[in-house]
């Protein structure tokens, strides 16, 4: 079963390398966005099962969106890939509901990994 991603990050280069780690494993990219306020609108326009979250984003925080999908009831996977591997933005970002935090630069292995843990594959 094809699980639907929303791959969310400022970085080109990070996205095009998320997403390709994601298509060549049979999961099913159906959306980008370089910036919060676009991630929210497709979250809701495209309910993924899973979102690839960075963290610093340039209009609001990984932690930021969390906080609204938390407020607006939208429930949906999230995986944090961030830069910021601080302990306190860690433990944030789960309190707040994310599945998984992977700390940049990230394998393939380590990003397939907990999408497959997150999904319950």
């Amino acid at each position: 079963m094809s699980r639907n991603i929303l791959v969310v990050d400022d970085s080109g280069y990070s996205r095009a390398t998320i997403k390709a780690i994601l298509t060549e494993s049979g999961y099913n990219v159906i959306g980008e966005a370089k910036n919060g306020a676009e991630a929210l609108d497709l979250i809701v326009e495209l309910k993924p099962d899973l979102i690839t979250l960075d963290n610093i984003l340039p209009d609001m925080s990984g932690i930021e969106i969390l906080r609204v999908l938390k407020e607006q009831n939208i429930k949906v996977k999230v995986i944090m890939i961030s830069a910021v591997g601080q302990q306190s933005a860690i433990e944030e970002g789960l309190g707040l509901g994310a599945n998984a935090y992977i700390i940049k630069p990230f394998t393939r292995e380590k990003v397939l990994e907990e999408v497959q843990a997150s999904l319950g594959v």
